[in-house]
């Protein structure tokens, strides 16, 4: 038996002695038994109101705990799909008190999770706004009024953390950015002139919008200003090129330059501010002095010429050069040409600068090669002379290739252009042909000078004998020169002039002329003398000056040295 049953048994025996000691008291009073009846039935009655109140209290509690439990599975359920949880199962033997509790302390905790889903959610929310307002986005779409899920919760949170490191890195942007335009401001000398420029470098970094739009008009003003500064540059660069130009071409003193010397570098205003006066300066002294700029032009003119090869008809095609009636007008035209070359110079200036180092190789190696026919040459100092000829073979090879390169880019160049390049008047390819017939011209006439050279010299060894180069030797006794004195019984005949034999030593010099010897002169009209054979010295001279006065009309006819040995072979 449950404690509660021994509770109701022990109520209903105290009632029961209760109702026993009312009889022993009535009977003791001696209260009629009518009396008693109406007593007893008046205690029925309290017993009965008293129990019925008592049932229906609890009654009253039983409706209440179901009702709470019917009011718990609504809210319940509500809090679930609010909160996206699965539903909330209850136990099948469970009192209605314990069912009641159960569900009234789930509704609790579901109460409590929404609410910190509901803060949190006006917490990124307001993070949120905060972010857009910096950055000019728009906020994150979610619903205020429904209860966020977890997930969405967290995927909140993951934009909250882009957007703030987007925020981050436009933030640094625009410092950076700042910083820079303001230096570029500095640079140019100049303030903010529209709100938005004061907004950029008067107010404070976090007030400044870092919206897409606001970082492009921020590079966009950037941008601005460093092309202004790049054109500040160029505009003072070109302001010093036409003082410094002025400068020479007028003659200024170094004094006055010294006075421009702070202004110089730089772009800055002030720079440039001083340069245009300068310029206008130099401007009104140049019109003043027109001829003697003209004439310093006209030579900077004839110096570009000379690097751009011009030809004498295209230097004659610019007449002004020629004029003498001095005037702007004619300073105009100068200037305008001295321009137009130089850029004309500049843009073929990779060019010019090979035809330029083909000419300056061409004139060495034929500076080298006139010093290898040098009879000097072999007073060699420090090896000169092995360097000399190392050089001029090197560039017997790169001349020609330096040749074709140039071709090829002349070529293009001509293709390119539509017109034709000179070099002196000439196309390049027919200048350097024609230079190198003219070497070869030269070598062979220097050739066959050399060979006529030798062959009057062998002329007069012939003629007149060979001179002998060292001292002669203390003639011993036995000598077998021939004397000069008459012999008895023959007639005496004195040759104008003694012919001696010429030297085996001199003509081994004259190697080249050997072949032109031998089997003509020496193998035609004059034989050589056998050493057993007495001729008379008159017959010998009579003979060889029959072959030098041939060998001298010869000669003084410029005969080549073909026609020499011809004429030597029919003698």
């Amino acid at each position: 038996m449950r404690r509660s049953e021994a509770i109701a048994a022990e109520s209903v025996a105290c009632l029961n002695s209760a109702l026993n000691r009312l009889r022993d008291i009535w009977e003791e009073i001696g209260i009629p038994e009518d009396q008693r009846l109406q007593r007893t039935d008046a205690v029925k009655r309290h017993v009965n109101i008293l129990l019925t109140r008592m049932i229906e209290e609890e009654e009253n509690l039983k409706h209440r705990l179901l009702k709470s439990i019917d009011v718990c599975r609504k809210e319940l359920n509500t809090l679930c799909e609010e909160l996206q949880l699965p539903p909330f199962e209850e136990d099948e033997d469970t009192t209605i008190l314990q069912v009641e509790k159960d569900l009234r302390t789930r509704v609790e905790v579901m109460l409590k999770q929404k609410k910190e889903r509901m803060q949190e959610l006006k917490v990124l929310k307001q993070r949120d706004q905060d972010l857009c307002d910096i950055l000019c986005t728009p906020p994150y779409y979610i619903d205020g009024h429904r209860v966020p899920s977890l997930d969405e919760l967290d995927q909140f949170r993951r934009h909250l953390a882009s957007l703030s490191a987007e925020k981050d890195l436009r933030e640094a942007e625009f410092v950076k950015t700042k910083k820079q335009i303001i230096l570029c401001m500095e640079e140019l000398d100049r303030m903010p002139d529209t709100s938005f420029e004061r907004d950029v470098v008067c107010e404070e970094e976090e007030a400044f919008c870092l919206s897409k739009e606001n970082l492009a008009a921020l590079h966009q003003l950037l941008f601005q200003l460093e092309e202004q500064i790049q054109q500040n540059k160029i505009l003072c660069e070109e302001l010093r090129a036409k003082i410094v130009e002025l400068w020479e071409r007028l003659q200024i003193p170094e004094e006055e330059r010294q006075a421009l010397a702070v202004h110089m570098t730089g772009s800055k205003g002030k720079n440039i501010k001083a340069l245009q006066e300068e310029a206008d300066r130099l401007q009104e002294l140049k019109l003043q002095n027109i001829k003697n700029v003209i004439e310093v032009i006209r030579t900077e003119l004839v110096t570009y010429w000379d690097k751009c090869f011009y030809g004498n008809e295209q230097r004659q095609a610019f007449a002004p050069f020629y004029d003498e009636d001095y005037s702007e007008d004619l300073l105009s035209l100068h200037d305008a040409e001295i321009e137009r070359i130089k850029q004309y110079y500049e843009v073929h200036k990779e060019m010019f600068e090979g035809v330029q180092k083909w000419e300056e190789n061409w004139l060495l190696f034929l500076e080298l090669d006139k010093k290898a026919t040098d009879p000097n040459r072999f007073n060699n100092r420090g090896g000169n002379l092995l360097k000399e000829e190392k050089q001029r073979a090197k560039l017997q090879k790169t001349l020609p290739k330096l040749e074709e390169e140039l071709r090829v880019r002349i070529a293009a160049w001509e293709e390119e252009q539509g017109q034709e390049f000179f070099m002196n008047g000439k196309k390049f390819m027919d200048y350097v042909a024609e230079q190198w017939n003219q070497f070869n011209l030269e070598k062979e006439r220097e050739k066959q000078e050399r060979l006529i050279k030798k062959s009057r010299q062998l002329e007069e060894e012939m003629y007149y004998g060979s001179a002998p180069k060292t001292p002669n030797k203390r003639r011993v006794l036995g000598s077998t020169t021939p004397s000069k004195v008459r012999k008895p019984g023959l007639p005496m005949r004195t040759p104008s002039r003694t012919f001696k034999t010429p030297q085996p030593r001199r003509l081994d010099k004259n190697k080249e002329n050997m072949s032109q010897l031998n089997g003509t002169a020496m193998s035609g009209g004059c034989h050589t003398i056998p050493a057993h054979r007495n001729l008379s010295v008159n017959s010998v001279a009579s003979t060889y000056s029959e072959f030098a006065r041939e060998l001298s009309k010869a000669t003084r006819a410029n005969t080549n040295p073909r026609v020499l040995n011809s004429t030597i072979t029919h003698m």
